[in-house]
């Protein structure tokens, strides 16, 4: 009788083992072709239809100035000192004579400065994997608020070795990056002149 009780308690000590181990092994995923090699690895994006994180930091300063001045005199005098026979083509005494005088010039000039910081953070797409590995990524972001729509349009390549452990890049190491910052409403609307000081100002003469 304890010989069978010893042999059934043995039975379930190892069957708990296997169980254990089964439930232990469960934990651990499996690695497979296009998976993470390990569980504590980053998950960054890698394959056609993930998604990346761009974090934009844009800044652009343009000048320009130019000058034009040009002047211009002439002057022109004619005049007969005698004929052939005294007298002849004189008008009151004197031989006929003519002058002429000319001045022109002009001046011109404009200056212009512009500067721009641009700030934001946008989730895109994997839209294609290059054979090189590289990611072709594009994304839209649109924010709406007090009736003003910004529209954030992002595309570009990625190197995989430029994503950070947040699954994120920062847009200046972007390859033919293409950022638009498009704005749309009442506001963007005020700040641009209207449609006749945009003709006036291509037509007017001075």
């Amino acid at each position: 009788m304890k010989t069978a009780s010893k042999f059934a308690s043995s039975l379930l000590v190892v069957s708990g083992l296997a169980t254990l181990g089964a439930f232990a092994s469960s934990l651990w995923p499996s690695a497979s072709a296009g998976s993470q090699a390990s569980m504590f690895a980053d998950r960054k994006a890698a394959r056609r239809g993930d998604i990346l994180t761009i974090v934009v930091a844009e800044s652009a300063v343009a000048s320009s100035s130019q000058s034009t001045s040009s002047s211009r005199d002439s002057s022109m005098e004619d005049a007969v000192s005698r004929f052939l026979y005294s007298g002849f083509g004189k008008l009151r005494g004197q031989l006929p004579s003519s002058a002429m005088a000319g001045k022109a010039g002009y001046s011109g000039g404009g200056d212009i400065s512009n500067s721009q910081t641009l700030s934001a953070r946008a989730a895109v797409l994997v839209t294609d994997v290059l054979p090189n590995g590289n990611l072709v990524i594009e994304g839209v972001r649109m924010v709406r608020f007090s009736g003003e729509t910004q529209y954030v349009v992002l595309h570009g390549l990625v190197r995989p070795d430029d994503i950070g452990r947040d699954n994120s890049v920062v847009s200046t190491n972007v390859a033919d990056a293409r950022v638009e910052f498009i704005a749309e409403g009442a506001l963007s609307d005020a700040q641009k002149r209207g449609w006749l000081a945009r003709v006036y100002e291509k037509l007017r003469p001075i």
